[in-house]
Formats: C-alpha cells, structure tokens, sequence
C-alpha cells in the first residue's frame, strides 16, 4: 500500500505515524505512572502497532531516501509535543494542592468544593501568621480550583504535586439496610 507512494508522501506518512506513537507513549508512560493499567496496556498496543509500521518503512528505504529519517525524527519531536499537550488536556490522576495564604480559611471553603482531602493547619510565612491548606483533588479540577482560590487572594503561595495513591483518610461510611442489622449483633 505505502509502496505507490511519492518519496515526500511517504516522508509525511512516516511522520504522522511518529506522531500518534509518540503522543500514545506519552499518554501511556503517564498512565502507567498513575497506575492506570487497563489504559496502558490499551494504549501500548496500538503505540507499539504504529510505531512498528512507521519504522519498517523507513528502514525498507532509508537507503534510497535518507530524507525519511528527519521526517522519523520530526515525528519524534512533534509527538512529545503533542503527547505533553493532550495529558495536560486530558488531565488525568489527582493533585495535591498546599495553599499559604492570610486568608487560608476562606480559600480551605473554596477547595472543599473540589478537595477529598482537605486539611488547614496555622502557619507563618515571611513573619506573617497564615493557614497551609492541603487539599487532594482530582487534576482536571485543579485549574478552576486555583482561580477561584486567586480570587480571594491574589498573592497566595501555592504548590501542586501529582500524585497515583493514597490512603483513605475518612471513616469508612455507616453501613445501611441488612448491612447495618448485621453489624449491629
């Protein structure tokens, strides 16, 4: 199929394999890092299908067309890029979030919205008395969390951390229905 095509065609064919492949390796490296498997093993197939059919065309010509190896290496590039835009795009996993502010109780309301977790504790910063506020949350909600905590203080300190696992800090819920008879003898 790729054997009727121009040189330059080929060369941007190759390229776009690149970068889907590339882009699916980013995406998959992030999931596997958030312990994602059944998303990384999907996304390792078909990153692994693209980036077989790419590299065997270029190696078939690279003799005869030495130009196919930019366009191999072109791809790379691009589908770092890419990749890196869509996870952010896509924003998958949980933050950790700690907010230094003089008007952390305000913002620890704010953060409740989005947060699992949502702890305050009394600090100081700069030889101001100020409230940490350490709150969990899932990465898509973090950007809206920010401005709204912005909002209420546009000189805020705060630092983000991805995270894939934690432990469950809440009580475990009541049970309900036969469960709570159960639990009761």
């Amino acid at each position: 199929m790729m054997d009727s095509l121009s040189v330059w065609q080929l060369a941007a064919v190759v390229c776009c394999l690149r970068i889907c492949d590339v882009s699916l390796g980013t995406l998959r490296t992030i999931s596997v890092v958030n312990g994602r498997l059944r998303l990384s093993v999907f996304l390792g197939f078909f990153e692994i299908l693209i980036w077989v059919t790419a590299v065997s065309q270029v190696i078939l010509r690279v003799r005869e067309h030495p130009a196919l190896v930019v366009a191999y290496a072109a791809g790379f590039a691009a589908g770092n890029a890419l990749g890196i835009t869509l996870e952010k795009k896509l924003a998958l996993g949980r933050a950790v979030i700690r907010v230094i502010s003089e008007k952390g109780d305000a913002i620890a309301d704010v953060l409740a919205e989005f947060g699992e977790v949502l702890a305050v504790f009394d600090s100081r910063m700069n030889g101001h008395r100020t409230r940490l506020v350490f709150a969990t949350l899932q990465r898509r909600n973090l950007n809206r969390a920010v401005e709204k905590a912005r909002r209420i203080d546009a000189n805020l300190f705060y630092v983000v951390e991805r995270f894939s696992e934690t432990s469950h800090l809440s009580p475990l819920p009541s049970p309900t229905g036969w469960r709570a008879i159960l639990k009761r003898k």
